[in-house]
């Protein structure tokens, strides 16, 4: 789809990082705490540009929580990042007692998002930080889909947001397609692609399989719309209520537990407005394994052909209605 160009593999974190850098020239109450992993979630980038506003907290991700929450509380915008199975899970209470109960404007970035991170393994790849932090009361939850919208949406967080925020990325280079001149809206999806016969919401990484999966069922003579719902809290409602009335068919992707994640949250919005057959390319209720970032991906169903699959099912279910 001549739409959509591909300027180069980049790391989502690296979108995260300059984001960072970019809005602490704007924002002088911005605070950075790390959990001793800066550069690996791309938290250098400010580090080194704002060595005076940044904190290095170890390994104690409660403690930043925790922190953050008496920074936001003293007038600072504080962000805070490490691994999304550690600042989602480990910090649950500090983040929904101390931030989410008094609403404050804290920035969690939740790294090594997803399956692909690979080789780190099970215990490290983030597959239910969604679940956990949009049931969360007052929590905004961001999941971009490339590195230039990262930097976008992390800026978005900081500078139109008031409230607590959660944004999800990844560790491995993806391709970078967004513009830069992107209008991005915190809580509104962007239509990629028009379609007829099933409609595909992405979010993250997955968005970019999603666009190929369309592609490959185009020489099926079948059109797909191509939703990236940036955005899972708050959620969309009238784009999918739109989609499932346009298609009548509405399939689900993300590098995410289908359980309580994109999936779940789309299901919710169909359940209650306009009910249509529904597929999820995601987690099936299991954890990931150690091995190589596209290998995981193609054996867990979660590349396009694997989206393609349940496309093909999807459609056999609408014509069987």
């Amino acid at each position: 789809m001549d739409d959509f160009r591909n300027k180069g593999n980049k790391p989502t974190k690296t979108g995260f990082g300059e984001g960072l850098a970019f809005a602490g020239e704007i924002v002088k109450e911005l605070v950075c705490l790390g959990a001793d992993i800066t550069a690996s979630v791309g938290m250098n980038y400010f580090s080194e540009k704002f060595p005076d506003r940044f904190i290095s907290l170890g390994i104690a991700e409660q403690n930043c929580a925790a922190v953050a929450a008496g920074l936001a509380l003293a007038g600072k915008i504080p962000v805070f990042s490490t691994y999304g199975v550690f600042a989602a899970q480990r910090a649950t209470d500090q983040i929904r007692v101390s931030i989410c109960y008094n609403k404050l404007h804290v920035i969690i970035g939740g790294a090594h998002a997803g399956i692909s991170v690979g080789p780190d393994g099970a215990t490290h790849q983030a597959l239910e930080d969604i679940a956990t932090m949009r049931v969360l009361p007052n929590m905004t939850v961001l999941s971009p889909c490339d590195a230039t919208q990262t930097r976008l949406a992390i800026i978005a967080a900081i500078r139109e947001l008031n409230g607590p925020v959660y944004i999800r990325f990844g560790r491995e280079p993806v391709p970078d397609f967004t513009t830069d001149d992107q209008d991005f809206t915190v809580g509104k999806a962007q239509l990629l692609k028009g379609g007829e016969d099933l409609t595909i919401i992405a979010c993250g990484h997955m968005v970019w399989e999603a666009i190929r999966a369309a592609e490959i069922l185009e020489t099926e003579n079948i059109r797909a719309a191509v939703i990236n719902m940036h955005t899972i809290k708050p959620i969309h409602k009238e784009a999918i209520i739109g989609a499932a009335q346009h298609t009548g068919a509405i399939l689900t992707a993300e590098e995410h537990q289908v359980i309580g994640g994109l999936g779940g949250a789309v299901a919710e919005v169909l359940g209650q407005y306009f009910p249509v057959p529904l597929e999820m390319v995601g987690m099936q209720d299991c954890f990931g394994e150690s091995g190589k970032p596209e290998e995981l991906m193609k054996k867990y169903g979660l590349d396009a052909f694997g989206i393609v699959r349940s496309a093909m099912k999807l459609i056999e279910r609408k014509e069987n209605i």
